[in-house]
């Protein structure tokens, strides 16, 4: 009597190890550190995005950045309220560029032009 290849527990253990060996291989972070040049440049160039936590436009603009928005000059407006009153910070976010203010979510090609700083992806 021979058993089929799917009764037997080896099969099952050999895809369990494949998948387990492909998520090991496969970088976690592949592709979400994509713009940290171009995050970098900002922050030397003194560029600053004002905005919230609660904030879903703000929420949309740091995911347009990845994990590259680690490197952006980021001032939370509840917890730093006099330093967005000085700035005139009256939305969220607000981009703080060559001394200008840009409210609203603004795309990255935008922010680029704006700044000077290339963009350009990291991979």
């Amino acid at each position: 009597m021979t058993k089929s290849i799917f009764k037997s527990g080896w099969f099952y253990l050999a895809v369990i190890l494949a998948v387990v060996i492909i998520y090991l291989i496969i970088p976690k972070t592949a592709g979400l550190r994509e713009y940290d040049t171009f995050a970098t440049c900002l922050t030397e160039r003194g560029v600053i995005m004002y905005g919230t936590e609660w904030c879903h436009n703000c929420k949309d603009q740091k995911e347009m950045f990845g994990k590259s928005f680690d490197k952006i000059n980021y001032v939370d407006c509840d917890r730093n309220r006099e330093e967005c009153l000085i700035n005139r910070v009256e939305g969220y976010p607000t981009w703080k560029i060559k001394g200008q203010n840009y409210a609203g979510t603004q795309p990255l090609v935008r922010i680029a032009s704006l700044s000077g700083c290339e963009l350009v992806k990291d991979i």
